[in-house]
C-alpha cells in the first residue's frame, strides 16, 4: 500500500516523541556515569552537562576500598541469587497446578491467592510474625517472607495455559507424571516467561532496602541499597573521606562525586542483566502473536 501524507506525519511525529523519549530516560543515567568520573567541582558548579571533565576515578578508588560498600554489594548478590531461584520455583510450583483444568477447586484457590493481593495483615502483625519465627537479623528475612508474589503468579499460570493441552494429553497417554510433564514438557517451552520472572525478582531484590531497614540491625547483613541510602540521604560519609586531612570544600567535593561512583556501582549489575534477557522478551512475544 502506498504511505498518504497523514501515514507519513503520523510515522514523523512518532519517531520524533520517542526519540525525545528516549533523551529523557538515557540523559539521567549518562549525566550520572559523567559525574562520577569528573571533578566534582564541575558538578556542584554546574558545568558539567554531558561529557566528563577533568577525568578522575578518585571516587571509585574510594568506593572500592570502603569495606561497607563491598560488604553490601555481596550481602544484595546473595540475596538476590538466592532469593530470585526460590522466587522462581516458588511461582512455577504455585501456577503450573492453578494452570491445569484437572485441579478441582482451583478457582477458589486462585480467588483466595488474589486476595491477598488486596489486603493484608499490615506491617506490625507482619514484624510480629517475623520476630515470633526467629527470622529477625537473618539472611532469611531477606528471602523467605517474599518467597512468591501473586502478579507474577498470574501471569505464569496465563502463560502455562496458552501450551497446547493435546501435548500433555499425550505425555500422559505414554505414562508420564505431573512432575515429569512439568520438567520435560512445559518448562522447555516456558523459558521466555521464567526469564521475565528472573528479571522482575531480581531486580526487586537487588533494589530492596525497606525490608532490610525493618527486620535487620547488623550492618555486616545490610544491602547495598541500604548503604547507599545511608549516604545518600543520610550522608554517612565519614568513613569514606578523610576528615582530618581535606578541608570542608574538599570533602564535600569528595561527598559529590562519591555519590555518582556510588550509583553507578549500585545499578550496573542490572543495567548489565537486561541484554541477556531480551532475547526471550522478543521470543516471548513472537510466541505469543503466533499464538493468537
Amino acid at each position: 500500500m502506498r504511505e498518504t501524507k497523514t501515514d507519513r506525519a503520523f510515522n514523523i511525529f512518532n519517531i520524533v516523541f520517542l526519540a525525545i523519549v528516549a533523551l529523557l530516560v538515557i540523559y539521567p543515567l549518562v549525566f550520572v556515569l559523567s559525574a562520577s568520573l569528573s571533578n566534582p567541582q564541575y558538578v556542584l558548579s554546574g558545568e558539567l552537562w554531558l561529557w566528563p571533565k577533568e577525568f578522575t576515578l578518585d571516587a571509585y578508588e574510594k568506593v572500592f576500598k570502603n569495606e561497607d560498600i563491598i560488604n553490601g554489594f555481596v550481602n544484595t548478590l546473595k540475596y538476590t541469587v538466592f532469593g530470585t531461584i526460590l522466587n522462581v520455583i516458588m511461582t512455577i510450583l504455585a501456577a503450573y497446578p492453578l494452570s491445569r483444568r484437572d485441579l478441582k477447586g482451583r478457582g477458589f484457590i486462585m480467588a483466595f491467592i488474589v486476595f491477598t493481593m488486596f489486603f493484608s495483615g499490615g506491617l506490625i502483625p507482619t514484624y510480629l510474625l517475623i520476630r515470633d519465627l526467629g527470622m529477625l537479623n537473618t539472611f532469611w528475612v531477606m528471602v523467605i517472607p517474599n518467597a512468591v508474589a501473586v502478579w507474577n503468579i498470574i501471569i505464569m499460570r496465563t502463560f502455562f495455559q496458552s501450551i497446547p493441552h493435546e501435548l500433555e494429553e499425550s505425555a500422559m497417554i505414554d505414562g508420564a507424571g505431573n512432575l515429569k510433564i512439568l520438567w520435560s514438557i512445559v518448562l522447555p517451552l516456558s523459558f521466555p516467561v521464567i526469564a521475565v520472572m528472573v528479571l522482575f525478582y531480581s531486580v526487586g531484590h537487588w533494589n530492596s532496602y525497606f525490608q532490610a531497614l525493618i527486620y535487620l540491625q547488623d550492618q555486616e547483613k545490610f544491602p547495598l541499597q541500604l548503604i547507599l541510602r545511608q549516604i545518600l540521604i543520610q550522608g554517612q560519609t565519614d568513613d569514606m573521606i578523610k576528615a582530618t586531612s581535606e578541608s570542608f570544600l574538599a570533602q564535600q567535593l569528595s561527598v559529590e562525586g562519591l555519590k555518582y561512583a556510588v550509583l553507578i556501582v549500585a545499578n550496573l549489575p542490572m543495567l548489565m542483566l537486561y541484554p541477556f534477557l531480551q532475547r526471550y522478551f522478543v521470543k516471548g512475544v513472537m510466541i505469543g502473536s503466533l499464538k493468537g
